[in-house]
């Protein structure tokens, strides 16, 4: 039997995190990382980094863990991003990433700790770009954000074990780049345009003509059901999507996936019998949480869920 301790976006918060490996009963001893159980891996789906204050010692305990073979993890969009604040375009010697102050904000706490041009940063920078976009675990996938089989496809031709070609991934910081997009989908998720004349406002009130797509949710048929981060979802068209946007959608017959990104509030939902949103806003005020997978129970389950505090956030009476 092996089994896997998932844990999602952690944003700098070292003390949940340090909560959460104790939890599940990893413990250092000796100056090393141990294992609860032999046949036991923990697996990180990225965003280690921005929002929390301690970044630096988050990313630590991290890399011991990978280090020792006890761990594997993935790139999220903050580790992305943060390779292309700090390249260059080789063209024109600008950041790939402009150091406009929207960014500058969103990377502050991380900027803190690994100033741009820093051996401190340039040594974490690197260590980001040996991480893989996505992850088969065999009975199981992790992505960072979005598990699309066209990106997958495209990228594992010039991949090795999900983990892209410095060059290639940094260039795939360019809108223009033949690459841009399938990297994009996986670290930060697919938008849709939504039919003509409609809008609806995001948190800030900002109108906006697409929308998230929620690609995990199978079952649903209309532009409300199949999006997600709508505060109103009344303005969307209580209508039947596109074909091309049901194609997008996992597949109900594929192997479960495992992902973060997505900020959930309140209780952990089940929408979907084999993909599962683990980030419920530990980057905030809400909690780090796992899932335990195991091949001897490759079924998905809400009860396999758990916090620093041992308390499963689960609504069980929640369906599809």
């Amino acid at each position: 039997m092996t089994s896997f301790d998932i844990i999602p976006d952690i944003h700098g918060q070292f003390d949940k995190l340090l909560g959460l490996l104790d939890q599940l009963g990893w413990h250092k001893a000796g100056g090393s990382w141990r294992s609860p159980e032999p046949d036991r891996q923990l697996v990180f789906l990225g965003d280690f980094i921005d929002r929390g204050p301690n970044n630096g010692k988050v990313l630590e305990v991290v890399r011991e863990l990978v280090d020792a073979g006890l761990a594997r993890a993935i790139m999220g969009n903050h580790e992305l991003n943060a390779i292309h604040f700090h390249n260059v375009h080789p063209d024109t010697g600008d950041a790939v990433r402009p150091h406009s102050v929207r960014n500058k904000k969103q990377h502050a706490t991380f900027l803190e700790e690994f100033p741009v041009g820093s051996e401190r940063a340039s040594d974490v920078i690197d260590w980001f770009l040996t991480l893989p976009l996505w992850l088969d675990l065999g009975p199981c996938r992790v992505v960072h954000a979005c598990w699309s089989g066209d990106a997958v496809e495209t990228l594992q031709e010039i991949a090795t074990d999900g983990v892209l070609p410095a060059e290639q991934l940094i260039a795939a910081g360019r809108t223009t780049d033949p690459l841009y997009e399938h990297v994009d989908v996986l670290t930060k998720g697919p938008e849709i345009p939504l039919p003509r004349g409609h809008v609806f406002r995001d948190i800030d009130g900002h109108e906006r003509s697409q929308a998230r797509l929620a690609w995990w949710r199978t079952n649903a048929k209309t532009w409300q059901k199949a999006t997600i981060s709508v505060p109103d979802p009344q303005e969307l068209p209580d209508e039947y999507f596109t074909a091309d946007v049901g194609s997008m959608l996992y597949p109900e017959d594929a192997k479960p996936v495992f992902f973060g990104h997505y900020w959930m509030f309140g209780r952990v939902k089940l929408e979907a019998q084999n993909a599962l949103c683990l980030d419920y806003s530990a980057g905030s005020d809400g909690p780090l949480i796992s899932y335990r997978f195991s091949t001897d129970a490759p079924k998905l389950a809400l009860g396999n869920i758990l916090d620093a505090e041992g308390i499963a956030f689960v609504d069980n009476a929640s369906g599809q």
